[in-house]
């Protein structure tokens, strides 16, 4: 059985469910080795432990039983019931389920990897793609897509265990050789939500996010695929010959934790070897470009983004109006009059609702075209939309200059004009606004993110359940949609995971990480330092981590920082967590101490250092490499550091004998007096092969 690599997990965007008669759903963690022998299995303990609570509590309460990801099973449960579970010695913990909220093609061309098979010119192989397995858990699938056509593809391998579930309009005859696997997960959403409104109970997209997820970790190639004409060429995903699994956990009110816990657990019993979650923070990249223009009264031209593909407004300019009141500059529903925006291109502000109702808020009240500007929040950042109506997106300094024209010219006039789609931007790629950011405030002697990817701009394949906008009123149909988001960066990484994990299939998930950071790059197309779009300056760690994932490089690495199971644990243990609450995150029950720890807990193997300045001016860490490159080579260290740090790496050079071999390196970081701030520099192994980079972030609080 493949090993299940565990890659991409952000969750983000915390709600409260509602639910009735006092009662919640829980999530309750057990310490499965406490199992009566009387109990033929743990579903019955759980069942019966449940309904020795209450009388009225029947052995169905429980939703799901969990063996695999997780221990235990969720139920709904009154607040008694949940402080008796709480008491139990049996119980490791009780919490309240939680609803998370999805986050809102050329690429593969961009990454250099238009034919995946190219990446392994010259090697041998030690497992075909097609035998790599990704676990997609979202909203569905649409199993009509052409992105999932198994035309080529070689029998489903035989260690899978999973299926296509039967469910309203879904047949199990829809599976095939690409999407070899589909199940839905509603119960905890039905439990809150219940019923499943107008969606289908079934694995079938309606939204729209699952298809282009899965299309984009793992699609097959499909010539002349296009969104009404934009991003026209081949779509396909990263990669090409990797299976595709989807379970559906997510719904129009969102994702329950329930349900995705169980999702996960069964994705892990059924052989996935990937598992890709588009639920939150990554970071996103551009590449290609959709320009718009919008020609002012006074002359200027004012250029943004768009992929608005309906009837154009014409030659003739219209008046162009603004409202500042009642909020309704940010265009939300019911702020417009009509009798004010009739034949009219408003001005939005973006924000709080999404892009594209503010337009169909303009369309509605019976404007002609919007111009939707960027405020401080989203910077330069532009993300192209295929709104309703003509529209056009801005960054924060032409929509402040556009905002000024509207407040000094006492006619102020537009003309919203479209230019297709531009190649080869430059510079590419640059950091999106919308990405997750450092530093990481849980733990802040790991440098968060890992790494960035594309995200911007994205096209891959789509429902025919629902029109491009997701909004009910459009009624359009396509089978491709181009989006933007961290939900496009997440399924690029988890597909690159893959080509890496049939490349070496003996690599563990902490390798396949090393592998994807140490090899990134921080220098656009344009040889210049990434740039930030949040502002337009350059870019840091704390927005691209590592830098731009490089799948050539990434193949091979030359060095590995390798981490075991036991290592994480003892990082665990250095978090200042209690045993059962160390039990609980390594779900490890039987554990009754924390044999090892690791006292700061930067010494963990990770491939990035975030060095912390405090009562100590001196910071010490020890690293271990693994040779996964040729025999006999021998790397040389490079250290990059600020002014006001000096940085020591001992020894300065690394020789690996064998394949395999694995040493170590010390390095000290010091800080002169009267540091402050934040800085960064870099820690690379080089050869004339291989460069092995990790990226270190400082902080500096008061010397005690």
């Amino acid at each position: 059985m493949a090993s299940l690599l565990w890659f991409w997990l952000c969750l983000c965007f915390l709600l409260d469910p509602s639910t009735a008669d006092d009662k919640r759903t829980y999530i309750v963690q057990m310490n499965h080795h406490l199992k009566p022998t009387s109990y033929l299995t743990h579903h019955d303990w759980y069942a019966d432990s449940l309904q020795s609570l209450a009388s009225t509590t029947t052995p169905d309460a429980i939703l799901y039983s969990y063996t695999t990801a997780y221990h235990g099973f969720s139920a709904s449960l009154d607040l008694e019931q949940v402080e008796a579970l709480r008491q139990s010695d049996s119980v490791l913990g009780v919490y309240e389920d939680t609803l998370y909220q999805l986050h809102t093609t050329r690429t593969p061309e961009f990454l250099g990897i238009q034919d995946e098979l190219g990446l392994w010119t010259g090697q041998q192989l030690n497992a075909p793609a097609h035998d790599v397995i990704i676990g997609v858990l979202d909203t569905g699938v649409w199993p009509e897509s052409r992105s999932l056509d198994d035309a080529g593809m070689p029998a489903v391998p035989s260690r899978w265990r999973g299926q296509c579930e039967e469910g309203e309009d879904f047949k199990p005859t829809v599976c095939n050789k690409k999407l070899i696997g589909a199940r839905k997960f509603s119960k905890g959403f039905r439990l809150a939500a219940g019923v499943i409104s107008k969606e289908k109970d079934s694995p079938r997209d309606q939204d729209g996010h699952g298809t282009h997820t899965s299309s984009t970790a793992a699609g097959s190639q499909v010539a002349n695929a296009s969104l009404f004409g934009f991003a026209s060429g081949t779509a396909r995903g990263m990669a090409v010959h990797a299976r595709v699994a989807t379970y559906k956990v997510c719904w129009k009110t969102g994702c329950f934790g329930s349900d995705i816990l169980a999702g996960m657990d069964r994705a892990i019993s059924d052989g996935v070897d990937v598992l890709s979650m588009s639920l939150g923070g990554g970071s996103a990249p551009y590449y290609r470009d959709f320009p718009a223009y919008a020609i002012l009264g006074n002359g200027k031209r004012a250029t943004g983004v768009s992929l608005y593909s309906g009837k154009g407004m014409g030659d003739k300019p219209v008046e162009l109006v603004y409202f500042t009141g009642n909020s309704s500059n940010l265009c939300l529903s019911g702020s417009l009059q009509p009798e004010a925006v009739r034949g009219k291109v408003v001005f939005c502000d973006r924000g709080v609702n999404p892009r594209v109702e503010k337009g169909q808020v303009v369309k509605e009240a019976g404007g002609i075209g919007m111009i939707l500007g960027n405020t401080a929040e989203s910077g330069e950042e532009l993300v192209a939309d295929s709104h309703l109506l003509p529209a056009v997106a801005v960054g924060r300094k032409t929509g402040d200059e556009i905002r000024e024209y509207l407040k000094t010219e006492a006619n102020p006039m537009a003309l919203l004009r479209f230019g297709g789609t531009v190649l080869g931007v430059k510079p590419s790629p640059v950091v999106a606004a919308f990405s997750s950011r450092g530093p990481n405030m849980v733990t802040q002697q790991i440098l968060k993110p890992d790494v960035i990817g594309p995200g911007v701009n994205i096209l891959a394949g789509w429902s025919e359940g629902i029109g491009p906008t997701g909004l009910e009123t459009d009624v359009r149909k396509t089978q491709f949609n181009i989006m933007s988001g961290t939900s496009m960066s997440c399924p690029h990484i988890s597909g690159l995971a893959a080509l890496l994990k049939a490349a070496h299939p003996g690599w563990s998930p902490s390798a396949i990480k090393s592998a994807l950071m140490t090899t990134a790059y921080t220098l656009d197309n344009t040889r210049s330092p990434l740039r930030d779009a949040a502002g337009g300056q350059p870019s840091t760690p704390w927005a691209h981590g590592a830098g731009h994932v490089d799948p050539h490089k990434a193949l091979s690495p030359g060095l590995v920082y390798d981490i075991s199971t036991e290592e994480y644990i003892a990082f665990v243990c250095s978090l200042g967590y209690d045993i059962k609450q160390v039990q609980a995150v390594v779900n490890r029950p039987n554990m009754t101490t924390c044999t090892r720890r690791l006292g700061d807990p930067g010494r963990l193997n990770y491939p990035s250092f975030s060095v912390l300045f405090g009562k100590s001016r001196v910071v010490r860490y020890t690293r271990q490499l693994t040779n996964v490159g040729a025999a006999g080579s021998v790397y040389n260290v490079e250290a990059e550091a600020p002014q006001g740090v000096e940085v020591r790496v001992k020894p300065k050079q690394l020789v690996f004998k064998n394949v395999g071999d694995r040493m170590r390196y010390t390095v000290t970081f010091v800080s002169q007096r009267g540091g402050s701030g934040d800085a960064f520099g870099s820690i690379t192994w080089k050869n004339a092969e291989n460069q092995v980079r990790s990226p270190v972030a400082f902080g500096w609080e008061r010397f005690a």
